[in-house]
């Protein structure tokens, strides 16, 4: 009787665990490091030279977030970001997203400064877009949570300068 009993145990504490297992998989779906915050659902890059890769061989342009944890208005831009769904949707479909939390070596992506958050665009053929700009003066790629329609403008304007230069 002792046997069965540990048997039963056993088995029981091997369903328990296998279905602790399921749940804890289902959970980690989309084991998300590189989003960041900045959209789940996105497939982001995890370097600027494998987002120019990828920019060049798919003909997308590559999205540059730079942005860094602590600062609020990172948290801010990315919590509009990551809510819009025209935003996340182009930036799933049409674009090849990285976010950073440091400085590249590529000193064209900083032609105004290293600020955040800070977005810029890579066209397919490598050239940094320092013609599609935010609205402030004083920090060309900067954006606001309500400046996202404009960042929304901006990333149809950068699908449009592929169509019509490449």
């Amino acid at each position: 009787i002792m046997f069965h009993s540990t048997l039963a145990l056993s088995l029981l504490l091997i369903a328990v665990s296998s279905n602790l297992a399921m749940a804890i998989k289902k959970e980690k779906r989309v084991p998300q490091t590189l989003s960041r915050g900045w959209g789940d659902e996105i497939t982001w890059v995890q370097t600027y030279e494998e987002g120019l890769y990828q920019a060049k061989k798919s003909n997308k342009p590559l999205m540059v977030i730079h942005h860094l944890e602590d600062c609020q208005y990172c948290q801010a831009l990315k919590k509009a970001f990551a809510e819009n769904e025209e935003v996340q949707e182009m930036a799933q479909n049409n674009f090849v997203m990285l976010n950073l939390m440091h400085e590249t070596t590529d000193k064209n992506l900083s032609p105004d400064g290293q600020y955040v958050p800070r977005i810029m665009f890579v066209d397919p053929s490598l050239t940094v877009r320092a013609d599609i700009t935010g609205r402030y003066s004083n920090r060309l790629y900067t954006y606001e949570p309500q400046d996202i329609p404009f960042l929304i403008e901006n990333m149809k304007k950068a699908l449009r300068l592929i169509q019509t230069e490449l």
